[in-house]
């Protein structure tokens, strides 16, 4: 074998951009620090499949953008300096006015690791609850919509349920864009069988509708108005399941009674719909028992999001069409760690491992795991506020790990008039110059992928191995080290002696377990199967759905079969939804109705995907359509995108 040969090397790693969770099969050349990738065949989630934007993962790997030295006020330091600096300065301002002065804002880009460890730290010991992340954007709403129906945020279905189902309806997804594999996947199975259907609900024309039998422009914030007409078509038509709606809901009577107002011609004049296009959804609706509602921002980046959420959950709960093959709600999650970061209690009002501070029995229980007295006592701010209060002089520092939100988080004119004025901003990235990093008074250089490692878990509760594929460049540190050796300086010695990932990942699965253990489990959080594995184990670890336990050793494709579900009484809640329509609606003055979009070959603000000039190159048109009632499979027109998160 010559030496050239003998430096490559295969890896199999996973994706870092949607939460569709690609795997990729990558060969590195470890001195010339070339890669080269493509999809890996083995994996569940793609099949070999890539979008564009994986496809060139290999040409965003260059050094000359990233942040390879820690810096202080501009100047480059050690990491002895940097860390010093951040427990210094944190401890004090924790001194002088209490933890609840202090923040962390993270990222569905962190690997869950990494994740476990800051919440960890910040609500385990720091003691504030002053920790969320850029998921609220575009997550929040689906945790709580499914917390309110199944007492737990869990997803029921999976992808292979895109081979079985007959009927798929896309509500505020542009998924040809955002999610462009399960897309082509949904494509597939449509041109395998032409008798399945395919309904997008967007007030856009998007390269979604290229395979639409049937388009809704839906006014602007009408969704739950369409949805609760689709309960009382379903009603009077009896295609309700009345004996699962017995056996295993709530909230029937109130929850039909808050849509009998939402007749055919009521739900097309609110929504801006033909009556003829609102009856063929309905019908089609009806006529299909294997019915996939896919939703994404369109549903969830919105003033009344979990009343969106749980309006469409109530189709399916009150039709039974839940748990089974080919059907269900299923929320496509934007960012490739956002469902990571739930599990591990990444948003400011939740602990860890599916447990909330809501309920006293989980305080108590986290607290004993992690053996602490200084757990947060109540939940922190979500995002907006958290900056707000940042604004306000209430938060004297904050910790930014791996996001951009100088750009991503609306009003950004306040948001940097929050960290000019902020005494202490630290900003952990791997790009040394963003929007955000210009604000740093202290900037931590973290391992970006290729060169971090750990997990992930995608839209259908898959957790997959996310491996180093390069050595750190430069000073690099993954985050969950650079978050332990601050916990270490500040004090917290055994609560953070980790070192690796492996280790972490043990620690996050048994805290899942942790009395947990009745027939179906209290929480549906639990992959207790893996807590056991060892650091060879946990490398060779392959992609697996949770739960893993001992009902469900190779982990669970699809939760709820058995009718059964994680609130007290062990039944799914249908919610009474009363629709909201926008706060701020279109007049004379205010003519314009802006929406949420993004570039299809590009992600969040580019600073990764952007290094690559074939990215760059793509062409995209950017035209807005509405008004048109329906589009066909195959159609060409132009198109907007429609955001993802």
């Amino acid at each position: 074998m010559s030496h050239k040969a003998s430096e490559q090397r295969l890896v199999k790693t996973t994706c870092p951009y949607c939460g569709v969770g690609c795997g990729i099969q990558a060969e590195v050349s470890q001195e010339s620090r070339q890669v080269k990738v493509i999809g890996d065949q083995e994996h569940p989630a793609n099949f070999g499949r890539l979008c564009s934007k994986g496809s060139a993962l290999a040409e965003t790997l260059s050094l000359d953008s990233r942040l390879l030295v820690p810096k202080m006020h501009g100047q480059s330091c050690d990491w002895d300096q940097a860390l010093d600096a951040v427990a210094q300065g944190l401890s004090a301002i924790i001194s002088q006015y209490g933890p609840d002065a202090v923040a962390l804002y993270g990222s569905g880009q962190l690997l869950t690791e990494d994740y476990y460890v800051a919440n960890k730290f910040m609500k385990g010991f720091v003691g504030t609850a002053n920790m969320d992340t850029n998921s609220r954007l575009c997550m929040s709403s689906s945790v709580a919509g499914h917390k309110r129906a199944f007492g737990s945020d869990t997803v029921p279905g999976c992808y292979e349920d895109y081979e079985q189902a007959e009927l798929f309806v896309l509500i505020g997804s542009n998924a040809a864009w955002c999610h462009p594999v399960s897309f082509q996947r949904i494509r597939a199975a449509k041109t395998a069988n032409p008798q399945v259907k395919v309904v997008v609900i967007d007030p856009r024309v998007t390269a979604s509708c290229d395979i639409a039998d049937l388009h809704l422009p839906v006014a602007s914030g009408t969704d739950a108005v369409l949805f609760n007409g689709l309960l009382r078509y379903l009603e009077q038509h009896h295609v309700l399941d009345q004996d699962y709606i017995a056996e295993h809901t709530e909230g029937f009577l109130s929850c039909l009674e808050a849509v009998q107002a939402y007749d055919v011609e009521t739900v097309a004049s609110v929504c801006g719909l033909s009556v003829e296009h609102v009856s063929r959804f309905y019908q089609d609706f009806a006529e299909h028992q294997r019915v996939m509602s896919l939703y994404s921002q369109g549903i969830n980046q919105s003033s009344s999001g979990v009343d969106k959420v749980n309006s469409i959950i109530n189709c399916h709960l009150a039709t039974g069409r839940i748990g089974q093959p080919g059907m269900g709600p299923f929320s496509l999650t934007g960012q490739p760690n956002a469902m990571g970061g739930r599990e591990v209690g990444g948003l400011s009002h939740q602990l860890a491992a599916h447990m909330d501070f809501a309920n006293p029995e989980d305080y108590d229980r986290v607290a004993r795991f992690w053996n602490t007295e200084r757990l947060a006592k109540q939940p922190g701010l979500p995002a907006v506020e958290l900056f707000d209060a940042i604004d306000a002089g209430e938060i004297k520092a904050i910790w930014i790990m791996g996001t951009n939100p100088v750009v991503s988080l609306p009003n950004a004119d306040k948001i940097k008039q929050a960290l000019q004025k902020c005494p202490l901003v630290i900003v952990s990235d791997c790009i040394e110059q963003t929007d955000t990093t210009a604000f740093a008074h202290i900037l931590l250089p973290a391992a970006p992928w290729s060169e971090k490692d750990g997990t992930v878990t995608n839209s259908e509760r898959r957790i997959s191995r996310q491996r180093a594929l390069l050595p750190t460049a430069g000073l690099a540190q993954p985050d969950w080290w650079i978050v332990s050796q601050v916990a270490r300086r500040m004090g917290f010695v055994e609560a953070f002696n980790y070192d690796s990932p492996w280790q972490i990942f043990a620690e996050h699965a048994a805290l899942s377990a942790y009395e947990n253990d009745n027939t179906h489990g209290i929480r549906d959080f639990d992959i207790s199967g893996l807590a056991s594995m060892d650091q060879q184990q946990y490398e060779q670890m392959q992609p697996i759905q949770w739960p893993v336990n001992s009902r469900y050793p190779n982990g669970c494709q699809r939760m709820f079969a058995d009718g059964h579900f994680f609130t007290r009484s062990g039944k799914a809640q249908l919610i009474a939804i009363t629709p909201k329509l926008p706060v701020k609606p279109v007049d004379s003055e205010y003519p314009l109705r802006l929406n949420t979009g993004r570039i299809r070959d590009q992600w969040h603000t580019m600073t990764r995907t952007a290094l690559s000039t074939r990215l760059n190159q793509l062409p995209v048109s950017i035209v807005p359509m509405t008004g048109l009632p329906a589009c066909k499979a195959g159609s060409m027109m132009e198109r907007v995108p429609t955001g993802n998160g």
